[in-house]
């Protein structure tokens, strides 16, 4: 039996008129490698993007999560290694919200590893021709409460959770990757899972 993998990408934010994450995600094939791939749409706004992950989760019951963001500056793919339990907003979200020194969830670990292979996927990108680091730090933002709230909630549990930034797209800003090595790379990174 094929398994499951639920990928996650933003809507545009800070500006942009797209954002590389979900340009990507919504063209990936509907399988790749032994996952069948459902793919959402996920808003960049402190708490409510990590509830759109979860309802979903609780009705396609994934064995892998695996959100997607942009990493607007970085020059390659990077898979995170951690998320902490902070909020530290440069930027307001989309809804104006801009929390400062603020938990993602009040007395919960300072810290979670992501629970998918990251070592493993940055290989299997960088097999594919594609430029890929491992990340320490999915910043404070949107991503960072994405990843922690979901790892918090699927800590012991067999679903396993990760996320990969994204340069931006050729054209959109500098570095850039194309939207074909993104996808290429995405791809790669799934079947490491």
């Amino acid at each position: 039996m094929a398994k499951r993998l639920l990928i996650t990408g933003f809507d545009p934010f800070g500006g942009d008129s797209v954002n590389p994450s979900w340009e990507c995600v919504s063209k990936l094939p509907d399988t790749v490698g032994e996952y069948v791939l459902c793919k959402l749409q996920i808003p960049t706004v402190f708490g409510k993007a990590a509830e759109a992950v979860l309802t979903r989760a609780e009705e396609f019951r994934p064995d892998v999560i695996l959100c997607v963001g942009l990493a607007g500056g970085r020059e390659a793919v990077t898979p995170e290694r951690i998320a902490v339990n902070i909020r530290d907003a440069r930027i307001p979200d989309n809804r104006g919200n801009q929390p400062r020194d603020a938990f993602v969830i009040p007395g919960a670990p300072a810290a979670y590893f992501a629970t998918v292979p990251v070592a493993d996927m940055v290989k299997a990108i960088r097999s594919a021709g594609i430029p890929a680091a491992v990340a320490n730090t999915a910043g404070t933002f949107v991503c960072n409460d994405v990843l922690y709230t979901l790892l918090h909630r699927f800590a012991g549990t067999g679903t396993r959770v990760g996320f990969v930034h994204v340069p931006y797209l050729t054209g959109q800003g500098t570095p850039s990757l194309s939207e074909e090595a993104i996808i290429t790379a995405l791809s790669a990174a799934i079947s490491a899972c």
